[in-house]
């Protein structure tokens, strides 16, 4: 008898809970179509990272929880490319997003990157590379900060910019190039660049600023000037070794 007394009870909590999933199914589904119009072009269209952090991983450098990812998406993070949404967006289209990212977020099944990051360490290190990029507080600020790059970047996106570091370069870090009026040719990396006037570091750190009515020709281009050659320096080996060293630079060091 009291088994069927709970027999009710019991197909009230499933049918909850049925319902509860249908809820967030739905959700996640109106978020995903939400991600690949705004969020795909950073994050990858299927949320596993590109320019933007590696979504499926299921832990985020802003906070793991559902509020911070609500509040990441609606105000930004200040300092990253990560823009703020809120505006643009209603409360229920992020909750979708949030949803959406938790639906893909698998980070049990994430593969173990092939490569020993102390190694990795040593080739980026003797390589030259902190002649450009900051790790913590070794090396300079000509390239793009590093300090965190495991947790902003996927390991495709790493791998892409270190063979191919034109394909996508970070905003910010174009080549300006100016012809002075002497004919003198200077190029270097953009610190600022509008109509009227360029600022940019040179790889030796030396600081330019001109405006453009006192030279011959001043122009930007999408280009990086680190170097496109490391395909073929370093082994496949070597390359694995530096990708597991990028990847686990999340702060800190």
């Amino acid at each position: 008898m009291r088994v069927k007394c709970w027999l009710p009870a019991i197909a009230l909590l499933a049918a909850t809970f049925l319902d509860a999933q249908n809820v967030n199914a739905g959700a996640a589904e109106n978020g995903r179509l939400t991600f690949r119009i705004f969020c795909a072009p950073c994050h990858g269209i299927h949320a596993n990272g590109g320019r933007g952090p590696d979504l499926t991983l299921g832990t985020y450098s802003a906070g793991d929880q559902d509020a911070d990812l609500f509040r990441v998406i609606s105000r930004g993070v200040p300092g990253t490319e990560m823009g703020a949404y809120g505006a643009r967006m209603s409360d229920d289209e992020i909750h979708g997003l949030v949803a959406y990212i938790r639906s893909v977020a698998h980070a049990a099944d994430k593969a173990s990157i092939p490569g020993d990051a102390a190694a990795g360490a040593a080739i980026f290190w003797s390589k030259g590379c902190g002649q450009c990029h900051r790790v913590g507080t070794k090396g300079t600020s000509l390239g793009p900060d590093l300090t965190r790059v495991g947790r902003q970047r996927s390991i495709a996106y790493l791998r892409a910019s270190l063979l191919n570091p034109d394909a996508d370069v970070t905003p910010g870090y174009a080549t300006i190039t100016v012809v002075t009026r002497e004919g003198k040719k200077i190029v270097g990396i953009e610190r600022n660049f509008d109509n009227f006037s360029a600022q940019f570091v040179d790889l030796s750190g030396k600081y330019y600023s001109f405006l453009r009515e006192d030279v011959t020709s001043m122009t930007r281009e999408p280009q990086s000037l680190m170097p496109s050659n490391y395909g073929q320096q370093l082994s496949g080996t070597d390359i694995n070794n530096l990708l597991s060293y990028l990847s686990s630079l999340r702060g800190g060091q």
